[in-house]
């Protein structure tokens, strides 16, 4: 869920911190003349293979495509999570899997990865989604695929609501759409983990705290990374593997889009526009992933009209990881049909 280790350690990779979205995002014209491409294949086109950059919103965005150039499925944009982290870590982890079926398009995030930190920090919740409608209408096609892992998540939710048009189906991974749910679950492993804390725990919460703040104002620096690492990793070899691709690249989060987000009540996000949702949608969610939560996604999925739930018992926050051939599978299975 939200980790303000994302914000404070710019190197952490973390999973989703939230967002502050309004239940009615305003919706803004996006005039083709704010989308530039300008593709680092030439003119081959927005869905050319390889690496390109797009100015969007007034902000350079990086994007990467690959795959399988035949097929007739829509393109798959995959959403990071962070707020800040990159779309790295997944391509060269889990892309190859997909990409035997899928094009995939890995976009960074404005303030993320590749993409330019623009200069007037906007990273309202509303403007991340135009960026999304904007690479669509770069790559030149009416319908994409979408993935959400964690905070990417809350991002799929609000592009699916204010775009279902263009959205032809909706995989959600390891993803938030109820913040305070998701801190409730945090909370109650931290005081499973750190019994020790209970005390001070109901003092801050009797103080007008809310769960997701709790843990931030109990456990600071390496204490906060350690609770982090064991809600998500239930293999700490599969986290070491994804540092060391991390520290190989790199990126880092420097924090900025995450603290923008946090500012404007990314920590009391609840989606509420599952009316709009009319694709068919997927939930993924990790067993033992204590970051967002099984039964807060299990929950939503049930909410939906056109939803499909599973459930990887054994795997954690990032649950492609965990299971990757799995992960694959089923996300090529549920696209392609």
């Amino acid at each position: 869920m939200v980790d303000r280790a994302a914000i404070r350690f710019p190197r952490s990779r973390l999973h989703f911190t939230a967002s502050a979205c309004v239940a009615g995002l305003l919706a803004f014209a996006l005039d083709a003349s704010c989308v530039r491409a300008q593709s680092a294949v030439g003119s081959a086109g927005g869905l050319a293979l390889g690496v390109h950059e797009v100015t969007i919103n007034g902000a350079r965005l990086w994007y990467r495509v690959a795959g399988d150039t035949a097929s007739r499925l829509p393109p798959v944009v995959f959403l990071h999570g962070g707020p800040g982290y990159n779309s790295h870590s997944f391509s060269v982890l889990e892309g190859p899997r997909l990409e035997r079926r899928l094009r995939m398009v890995y976009l960074d995030q404005r303030g993320s990865g590749h993409s330019e930190r623009p200069a007037n920090r906007d990273y309202a919740l509303s403007t991340l989604v135009e960026d999304v409608d904007g690479l669509r209408r770069t790559l030149g096609v009416d319908k994409i695929a979408v993935i959400g892992h964690s905070f990417g998540g809350v991002l799929a939710l609000e592009y699916a609501a204010r775009y279902p048009d263009h959205v032809s189906h909706l995989v959600l991974v390891s993803s938030p759409s109820d913040l305070p749910a998701s801190c409730a679950v945090r909370k109650a492993r931290l005081l499973e983990l750190h019994p020790e804390l209970r005390i001070r725990a109901d003092s801050v919460t009797a103080a007008g705290s809310s769960d997701c703040e709790v843990e931030f104002r109990l456990l600071r620096g390496p204490d906060h990374d350690a609770f982090s690492n064991a809600i998500m990793f239930p293999d700490s070899m599969v986290r070491k593997r994804q540092d060391s691709v991390d520290a190989a690249s790199g990126l880092r989060n420097t924090g900025e889009i995450g603290s923008a987000l946090m500012r404007n009540g990314l920590l009391t996000y609840r989606f509420s526009a599952a009316q709009r949702l009319t694709m068919p949608v997927l939930v993924l969610a990790g067993g033992v992933d204590a970051s967002v939560g099984l039964l807060p996604q299990q929950r939503f999925a049930q909410s939906l009209r056109k939803a499909q739930f599973i459930a990887y018992p054994n795997a954690g926050h990032f649950l492609y990881l965990d299971e990757p051939d799995r992960f694959a599978r089923d996300v090529i299975a549920f696209i392609s049909k």
